[in-house]
């Protein structure tokens, strides 16, 4: 209420101020035309002084309202102005605190997006076009760290701190770009990174997104993970074999120092030496199984048919696909591929054992296998319709000794990816929407 009388107020006084203007110089006019100089030279001067009182009030509206505009326009908002009851003022002051709350808003975001970028293990700087110079937008601790350089602002200051990385990123023209390479910092051994380059743009903006990451460090993270999953699966197993055997040898041991040895506790003698038996079985299957995966054999190579061993591996199981009333779809391009014979087939009985087991619970059994050509590389599928592998465990269907069926080995896939390896191809897994896609890659 307030607001608004003394908006009125304001109004009525500006409206009087011209009013009084108007009719002063009417007067004045008037007595001009009287040759009456002292009264029209007295309207006159009256007029000109409500002129200047009215302008005077309005101009005061309009230097609080340019004010307000050149605070936001240098993000100043120390300023904590209240409106006065005039709408240009008023919109100005909503604007004002508007653009106050949507920087406080921006910077606590930046912030927040700053901190989560310091944190990555991996090299980040973003760089950013201005008037065909780019600059650094942001780079953060470790980038820095990697390369033992300073932070600059300027991209180009970096051309004689680190002239090798500097001419690997003008060489890709701040495009998309993923390449490995080796440089020597501050004249040390040289080393191995990995560098991915992201082009981001829009109509205003134009970005390069440069990551990097040390190989050694990505190798020492994956054989450390490695490491520490196989020693889990050992320890897992020995502790599984060797208490139940500890408990016997205990038993055992109680038994034998009785004088006279029941018929009883003879036949629980019996029992627990036949159970140590069956766990020291066991626990050898265990250590040929970790020798198969450690000690895989060098692959002999030679020129054969991929479509021949698929049919040698679909004849060998043949039993076990008509036991199951399993259907076979085949898909076959004559390829011919420089491998081991007997350790592709070795490797394809594998995923089509697991194929079966896949398919087991299922009414509609098919295993599809595919050979085709992509890009200068030959695949061989095997394809199931079976129940699929749930997406909690699909990162750990290649390390040793995991396993979800009973009695299964966990090594299958392990070996399977060895041996693929051992061949510079690769095997990976992809979720269908129903069943699972098994597909090795060879170099063509």
């Amino acid at each position: 209420m307030n607001i608004e009388k003394t908006m009125k107020k304001q109004q009525f006084f500006w409206l009087l101020f011209i009013l009084l203007a108007i009719v002063s110089g009417i007067f004045a006019f008037d007595f001009y035309s009287e040759n009456r100089w002292i009264n029209c030279f007295l309207f006159s001067s009256i007029s000109l002084v409500c002129v200047v009182l009215a302008q005077t009030s309005a101009l005061s509206y309009i230097q609080k309202t340019e004010k307000l505009l050149l605070a936001i326009q240098k993000k100043d908002f120390s300023l904590f102005p209240e409106t006065d009851g005039n709408s240009l003022v008023e919109n100005a002051v909503k604007l004002y605190y508007q653009s106050k709350e949507e920087h406080l808003s921006h910077s606590s975001y930046k912030l927040l997006y700053e901190e989560i970028l310091n944190q990555l293990e991996i090299g980040l700087m973003i760089l950013s076009e201005k008037n065909n110079e780019w600059e650094v937008f942001y780079v953060n601790p470790v980038f820095l760290e990697i390369l033992e350089i300073p932070k600059y602002n300027y991209w180009n200051l970096y051309k004689n701190k680190t002239p090798n990385f500097y001419n690997i990123i003008e060489q890709t023209q701040y495009e998309n770009s993923q390449e490995f390479f080796d440089i020597s910092i501050n004249e040390n051994t040289k080393q191995s990174f990995s560098l991915r380059t992201k082009k981001v743009e829009n109509v205003q903006n134009r970005f390069c997104i440069i990551s990097l990451e040390s190989v050694q460090k990505i190798i020492e993270q994956k054989e450390k993970l490695a490491w520490n999953n196989l020693m889990k699966v050992i320890s897992h197993e020995l502790l599984n074999t060797l208490t139940p055997v500890n408990s016997l040898i205990q038993n055992l041991e109680y038994i034998a120092n009785q004088e006279i040895i029941e018929k009883e506790d003879q036949q629980d003698m019996k029992e627990s030496l036949m159970i140590i038996n069956n766990k020291s079985k066991q626990l050898l299957n265990f250590v040929d199984d970790y020798r198969q995966v450690a000690e895989l054999p060098k692959p002999v190579f030679k020129t054969i048919s991929l479509t021949n061993i698929v049919e040698s591996a679909l004849n060998f199981l043949k039993p076990e696909f008509e036991k199951n009333n399993i259907t076979i779809v085949n898909s076959l391009e004559n390829q011919v591929v420089f491998a081991d014979e007997k350790m592709i087939e070795r490797c394809l009985i594998n995923l089509y054992l697991n194929a079966i087991f896949a398919v087991s619970n299922t009414n509609e059994r098919i295993i599809k296998t595919e050979i085709k050509t992509l890009n200068k590389r030959i695949i061989l599928s095997v394809e199931d319709s079976g129940i699929g592998i749930q997406k909690e465990i699909q990162d750990k269907i290649f390390l040793p000794f995991f396993t979800t069926r009973n009695g299964g080995s966990g090594i299958g896939l392990t070996l399977s990816k060895s041996i693929i390896e051992a061949h510079k191809g690769y095997l990976n897994y992809k979720a269908l929407d129903r069943g699972s896609r098994f597909e090795i890659w060879f170099l063509n």
